[in-house]
């Protein structure tokens, strides 16, 4: 499963962004007044007549491709929200460069064979045509017949310009010959551009059953206009029911008030961005921190990976629905704890503390790479838990450390051994009477671009006799090696003798960037003494409101939850691999093959 999804996020890399409007709009100017002087030279005008008959041109040019832009922006507004003014005049600009440079070399053949400049400008309006008609089958949701208008339209406003231009000056004969190369050309680049798309779409049908063009319509829906429908109607189609796990545990004070509660859910934060339950974590957050008053919540990472990611947001609310109805079942309450104790075996630490007969658990194997962990791992913890005595045990995955690649089948032995030794090393210690302090802090600078979700750094700090113990829960998607490291010796200054730093693994800071791996984990893209400053002084202020408090601990389970799946997960890795591979090669092979037969015919008609 890891390497499906290493071989996916790679492809981020070959993402691209635009220049801003205002060079677009310079460079459309300049390549439309260019054209238009290139034109105007083949026609042997007297000067100035010439030049600014070719400037006249160009600003018809400049005029015509603004309004066609304008025509295909606000005519796909509700269908295609993807294509921005802005898009729209990328989209023209490149197109246009293509054409200006055969026309370039319509120019200066034109020296040789008179007149032979209009068919190079046909090879142009193929070009330009075949780039267009690409990115709206590519990427457009609107009917083939609106396609063809938006991909036509700019081309064709070009060419009966230059038909006009040409003809008044009494230097254009559109006669049975020609007028066949520009049927034939357009037929042959058509046709080229379809046999394209129809060849790459059939990869998908092959190994999803939907074609790959309808997956990276999805995409680009999302990664430019922050679509998720596109996407999830793919992931419900295929998605496979499945069972969540949920456990909670809420910390009260002597008010009776809930001061803290933690949740950890056993389903996957993703797959990126805005689509399926990427953002979940945050929604749990802020949905509990709503139901109870100056409660501060922490969403750490469960055992799971991505083959339990949520399909939908309708998803998102089933389970949205059943962590409220679970933290409203927290009505039993204790007031005693162990002391944190954390125990490593081979690179793997684990640490437990007891609180009213349930271990809490932290699992981590910083400071080497760790990635999801199973959640057949947490049913065996369970299971150990009860038998060591105890009523049950909630286990984190802290997501802590990425440096590299993570072969789970060598360090689950590790961390087996880690968690059952910590189970029997915490039922000898004597449980007492404890205190909280929590706090909360969203850094200003660090966003999703940085790696940082919305849900920003909680604190929950535990004091029990002599120990102060911290649990920092970060909202991000795993965390640069060494910094957990960096964090816990920030907070043994200000008297933390044990704790674990966690992230959420939100997948909101995914598809974000343009990097190897779609995002930015903590710390890379942020200034390190500026976050554990923030986290040192939320710590300082949990410790300043620590006060006697009362824990409660529930699990549950929500049933026909439907996930993308693992077979899903793969399939959509392989779609988007073979896909990539025969677009490459199509390339190399229809495109010369179509320019090949075009020059066949500038020849011979």
């Amino acid at each position: 499963m890891n390497e499906y999804i290493d071989k996916t996020v790679k492809r981020y890399s070959d993402l691209f962004t635009l220049p801003s409007h205002r060079t677009l709009f310079i460079e459309l100017v300049v390549a439309s007044l260019l054209s238009g002087i290139l034109v105007t030279t083949t026609l042997r005008l007297t000067q100035p007549y010439g030049l600014v008959l070719g400037l006249v041109l160009g600003v018809t040019f400049f005029m015509s491709t603004l309004a066609s832009d304008f025509v295909i922006h606000f005519g796909s507004v509700n269908t295609d929200p993807v294509f921005s003014f802005r898009r729209c005049t990328a989209l023209s600009v490149y197109a246009l460069l293509g054409w200006v440079g055969l026309t370039i070399a319509g120019v200066l053949a034109n020296s040789l064979v008179p007149e032979i400049w209009v068919r190079f400008v046909i090879l142009g309006f193929c070009a330009a045509l075949a780039l267009r008609v690409l990115v709206f089958l590519a990427v457009s949701f609107a009917s083939l017949a609106k396609i063809v208008v938006f991909a036509g339209l700019q081309p064709t406003l070009y060419m009966v310009s230059v038909a006009y231009t040409a003809s008044t000056a009494s230097m254009f004969n559109l006669d049975l010959a020609l007028l066949t190369f520009f049927v034939l050309s357009t037929f042959v680049t058509v046709t080229a551009v379809c046999v394209y798309v129809y060849s790459i779409d059939r990869v998908g049908l092959a190994v999803l059953g939907v074609r790959s063009f309808s997956v990276l319509k999805a995409f680009m829906a999302n990664w430019t206009a922050d679509l998720n429908a596109p996407f999830e109607r793919l992931f419900e189609r295929f998605s496979q029911e499945s069972e969540i796990q949920l456990s909670a545990m809420s910390f009260r004070n002597n008010r009776n008030a809930i001061k803290a509660a933690m949740i950890v859910p056993a389903f996957h934060p993703g797959p990126f961005k805005n689509i399926g339950s990427s953002a979940l974590p945050y929604l749990i957050q802020k949905a509990v921190e709503g139901k109870f008053k100056d409660c501060i919540v922490m969403v750490p990472h469960g055992l799971s990976g991505h083959n339990l990611d949520l399909a939908t947001q309708a998803e998102n609310q089933l389970v949205l629905e059943r962590t409220l109805k679970l933290t409203e079942t927290l009505s039993r309450f204790g007031t005693d704890a162990t002391p944190f104790l954390q125990i490593r075996r081979n690179g793997a630490s684990v640490g437990c503390q007891v609180f009213d007969g349930c271990a809490l658990m932290t699992l981590t194997l910083a400071p080497e790479t760790m990635e999801d962990l199973p959640p057949e791992l947490n049913r065996l913890i369970v299971d150990a838990a009860k038998k060591g005595r105890l009523a049950t045990a909630i286990a984190v995955d802290a997501h802590n450390s990425i440096n590299g690649p993570f072969r789970i089948d060598e360090v689950i032995r590790p961390v087996q051994e880690a968690a059952l030794a910590s189970l029997e090393s915490v039922c000898k210690l004597d449980a007492v009477e404890f205190q909280v302090g929590v706090a909360q802090v969203k850094p200003t600078e660090f966003g999703l671009k940085e790696g940082m979700g919305p849900g920003g750094i909680a604190i929950l700090v535990v004091k029990t006799g002599d120990q102060t113990t911290a649990y920092v829960t970060i909202d991000g998607n795993n965390m640069i090696t060494g910094l957990r490291e960096k964090i816990l010796a920030a907070l043994a200054e200000n008297g933390i003798s044990g704790g674990e730093v966690f992230t959420t693994d939100t997948h909101m800071v995914n598809a974000v960037v343009m990097n190897a791996r779609g995002y930015h984990p903590v710390g890379e893209a942020m200034k390190h003494e500026i976050l554990i400053g923030y986290i040192r002084q939320a710590t300082m202020s949990a410790i300043e409101n620590l006060e006697p408090a009362e824990v409660a601990w529930a699990t549950d389970k929500v049933p026909k939850v439907k996930v993308i799946g693992e077979q899903q997960i793969a399939a959509m890795s392989t779609l988007l691999d073979k896909s990539m591979k025969r677009a490459r090669n199509l390339a190399v092979s229809i495109f010369p093959l179509a320019s090949a037969v075009l020059a066949a015919l500038l020849l011979l008609l």
